[in-house]
């Protein structure tokens, strides 16, 4: 058998240094998100898809994940899963709420998908902050996977807190930037080019 690996792209760590370890407020940091996004797909290194995982408290920056699932061959390589994963490992656990003092907050370009959506209470996660919304990801082709309309409500009954549209017309530009170019639509229900 062969290990899950999941490598990110070489360019993230040198991108990456040119911020600071801590942000002050929500806007710099789905900004920092929207950047990355903005970058994958200039550079054609995976889907229109970024998020980053933030210490609650202070801003500090945890991890970062983008869409790698065209990359890897794996599905569940969607960017808040690869965020989340490498906060998980970096910290040392499983549970982000036990891990930061003062919990954790996940950025992401776009609202959460019906897997990234079930993995968000098993990441211990505190707060959700989104930019575009599942109908701008489903206009430009992709599968979101059934959803619950109540999803936010759902999520605050279970200690998560939702912050939605976050620079989301920003969002939608790289959404559709991505469309135009020719990024490739991949996952259920969708038509692989081949």
């Amino acid at each position: 058998m062969q290990p899950i690996q999941i490598v990110f792209p070489d360019w993230i760590d040198g991108y990456l240094a040119r911020y600071p370890t801590h942000f002050s407020d929500d806007r710099q940091r789905m900004a920092l998100v929207l950047d990355l996004a903005r970058e994958h797909v200039r550079l054609g290194t995976g889907g229109p898809f970024s998020a980053a995982v933030f210490a609650a408290r202070d801003g500090r920056l945890l991890a970062v994940g983008v869409n790698l699932v065209l990359s890897s061959g794996c599905s569940s390589a969607h960017a808040e899963m690869v965020a989340i994963a490498s906060a998980q490992q970096r910290l040392g656990h499983q549970d982000l709420r036990q891990a930061v003092p003062g919990g954790c907050t996940l950025f992401s370009s776009a609202e959460p998908c019906a897997m990234c959506m079930g993995a968000l209470p098993w990441s211990g996660i505190e707060r959700l902050v989104c930019a575009a919304r599942d109908e701008d990801v489903r206009a430009i082709g992709f599968d979101e996977g059934h959803k619950p309309p109540d999803w936010v409500a759902g999520y605050a009954q279970r200690g998560i807190d939702v912050t939605r549209d976050l620079l989301r017309d920003e969002a939608i530009e790289v959404l559709n930037h991505y469309a135009a170019t020719g990024g490739q639509i991949y996952g259920p229900g969708c038509a692989m080019a081949e």
